[in-house]
């Protein structure tokens, strides 16, 4: 008898409960291995279209569906809260008094935010003049607060990376400059990107052509500024270093961490509560029968759904290659790929690993169809598609045709700055 017992069923856990009970399905069938996630949310968001949602592209009753219903029916969906892992026992209890044992086991956790980590952000202004847009329920209030706010100063600010998505608050920043020029109210409002990074992305040929994006658009760019605290009397936005932005709106992207069940368990993870996670086989670093996917790992790679697709073909593999007591394939190479919404049907794509940054060209095939790094309304297209990809394809285990696990220096150009 085979326990899988998998944490999480956001994007990462069901794509591998899904995958692992295709690769068993006999087995699971027959009784003698068995897949049980657990998650108490028993929503499951389609978390890239919370971007969407406070620009009424999306309501939120287009990004939801039934957290059980994405799962196979010889899957089994606990919905309960989990207290903590116990490693030495191989167990995981939960807050009902539930004990699962387990011979392998999945953190797919994913991460958080955490604003109260932030002084003055959840203060007297939060959801009046500062919001975020990475839960259902900030969204929802953002967009209230868009469609009767009258102009200002408005300013997008990541608090601290690692985030969910790096991508997405850029796109918040594009879109907010297409809504309110659709608006006819651009010349009202002041739009500010305040990122603790030193430049528009984390590697720097996408920023290049990101930060002249940026600069087209009007939309000023601010790096290095690593926010401290929120001033609510003032409603000013103070750094670490002393620089100050004054806003009427504030669009946060807080501090992120990890599950909090995890601070139980510090040995398994970093500081931020990010499982400590090899690059390459996705197993714990710690306890050999734990491996982490997605989201909650401390990997140098993007938080996203494209890199919980990749990784799932190799820990689906390992998961396998474990339990037969083989040797793991290191075979994830760090690959990611995401569209960047710029406004006014346009996207920009990006796709890199951790040895290659983004670079330019095109995607998956050296003509095309796909633009590296340049606004293509096909690559918007591709985005406002990849809703159905998620729910059909991506969810169930499914490969994506013609985009492969590993990536391919196909199509794209090496600029003699990076050569």
């Amino acid at each position: 008898m085979s326990r899988i017992v998998i944490l999480g069923g956001g994007t990462a856990g069901t794509i591998m409960a899904n995958r692992l009970r295709r690769r068993y399905a006999q087995e699971v069938t027959a009784g003698s291995t068995s897949i049980t996630v657990v998650d108490e949310d028993p929503r499951h968001i389609y978390q890239p279209g919370l971007l969407f949602v406070p620009f009424g592209i999306y309501r939120p009753d287009d990004i939801v569906r039934p957290r059980g219903m994405q799962l196979h029916d010889e899957v089994t969906y606990k919905a309960g809260a989990i207290e903590q892992l116990v490693p030495d026992d191989h167990a995981v209890l939960l807050k009902d008094g539930t004990r699962l044992p387990y011979d392998v086991l999945i953190i797919a956790t994913g991460t958080r935010i955490a604003p109260e980590e932030t002084e003055g952000l959840v203060g007297r202004e939060w959801q009046h003049a500062v919001f975020d847009f990475y839960t259902m329920e900030g969204a929802t209030a953002l967009a209230r607060k868009l469609s009767t706010w009258r102009g200002g100063k408005l300013v997008v600010n990541v608090v601290e990376m690692p985030i969910k998505c790096p991508v997405a608050p850029l796109e918040f920043a594009f879109l907010a400059d297409w809504y309110f020029t659709m608006r006819k109210m651009r010349d009202v409002v002041d739009i500010t990107y305040a990122t603790p990074l030193d430049g528009a992305f984390t590697r720097p040929v996408a920023s290049q052509h990101i930060g002249h994006l940026l600069a087209k658009k009007q939309i000023g760019l601010v790096p290095e500024f690593n926010a401290g605290r929120v001033d609510n009397e003032r409603k000013v936005l103070e750094s670490w270093d002393g620089r100050e932005i004054p806003f009427d709106l504030l669009v946060t992207i807080p501090l992120h961490q990890g599950a909090a069940y995890l601070k139980a368990t510090p040995e398994l993870v970093d500081d931020n509560l990010f499982v400590k996670t090899n690059p390459n086989t996705l197993q714990s670093t710690v306890a050999p029968d734990i491996f982490a996917i997605g989201d909650a790992t401390n990997l140098p790679t993007s938080k996203a759904g494209s890199v919980a697709h990749f990784e799932s073909e190799v820990l689906d593999a390992n998961i396998a290659h474990f339990l037969a007591g083989e040797a793991l394939d290191p075979g994830f190479d760090g690959h990611a790929n995401c569209f960047v919404e710029t406004g006014f049907d346009q996207a920009l794509l990006l796709d890199f690993n951790y040895e290659t940054e983004p670079l330019p060209g095109h995607y998956p095939l050296p003509i095309g169809p796909m633009t590296l790094l340049g606004e293509s309304r096909l690559n918007h297209m591709g985005k406002m598609a990849f809703k159905w990809i998620y729910w059909n394809l991506l969810l169930p285990g499914h490969e994506i045709p013609g985009i492969p696990t590993r990536m391919s220096m196909r199509g794209k150009h090496v600029p003699a700055s990076v050569a």
